[in-house]
């Protein structure tokens, strides 16, 4: 069996489930689909930085480009060697190579959905669509593609555990922990990568100063709601 490069066969996790959990976990497979899976990873995720920095111009176009793509290889440096340790303790028998495969593949699910999703916020950015509101769209956008990303995961262990028999099914109790800890680590390294989106009018920044935590987020939408708000007032004066 081939394993091309670029290839988006994990479409078939939709409709041959077992099939496509079969393929991933494959000894003789497994490096090429783990290579197959960080291109993929990449070039999405590349894709969709660029639309995220087109709002501010060429410059910070590229450089969130770069970034979306160093931002998920971190997360997972990171959150990789707890989750590995942990479940190799609970009784896990899957190889380093098996879990990052399977890891890997929840990730081109989340950046598949992302890219998925350009042409919305494409919209919105040629409508006119202010800097805060933009903010809260991608926070949405990556929140929801995360979550097929890490179901994506989940039904690879389960198949792991139910057909294969080679991981607990505590296991699977325990990465639903660990996506709480992955989500609080991609929150802060992505504030602290940022800015990904940059203000109009304001020079073009490659970081910016390291100050609070992803906490301030919260920020947003309180602005929006407040805005919101404001602009009801703004009307009701008027009549």
């Amino acid at each position: 069996m081939e394993s091309k490069l670029f290839s988006l066969d994990f479409f078939q996790s939709i409709h041959e489930k077992d099939a496509y959990h079969e393929m991933i976990m494959n000894a003789k497979l497994v490096s090429k689909k783990i290579l197959n899976h960080l291109v993929v990873m990449i070039s999405f995720s590349f894709c969709y930085g660029i639309v995220m920095g087109c709002y501010n111009g060429l410059a910070q176009a590229i450089s969130s480009g770069v970034k979306v793509p160093i931002l998920l290889v971190l997360i997972i440096l990171i959150c990789f060697p707890a989750l590995y340790v942990i479940q190799t303790i609970l009784g896990s028998k899957l190889t380093m190579l098996h879990m990052l495969s399977i890891l890997l593949s929840g990730f081109v699910m989340t950046t598949t959905i992302l890219v998925s999703f350009a042409p919305i916020v494409l919209f919105f950015l040629i409508t006119g669509s202010d800097y805060s509101f933009l903010q809260l769209l991608h926070v949405t956008v990556f929140a929801v593609a995360g979550l097929f990303g890490m179901h994506s995961i989940i039904e690879a262990l389960k198949f792991s555990c139910e057909k294969k028999n080679v991981y607990p099914k505590v296991g699977v109790q325990v990465f639903r922990f660990w996506i709480i800890i992955l989500a609080f680590v991609g929150a802060q390294l992505s504030w602290s990568l940022r800015p990904f989106i940059g203000t109009k009018g304001l020079p073009f920044e490659l970081f910016r100063k390291q100050e609070g935590n992803f906490t301030r987020l919260s920020y947003l939408l309180r602005r929006i709601c407040s805005g919101s708000k404001s602009r009801g007032k703004s009307k009701k004066h008027h009549r």
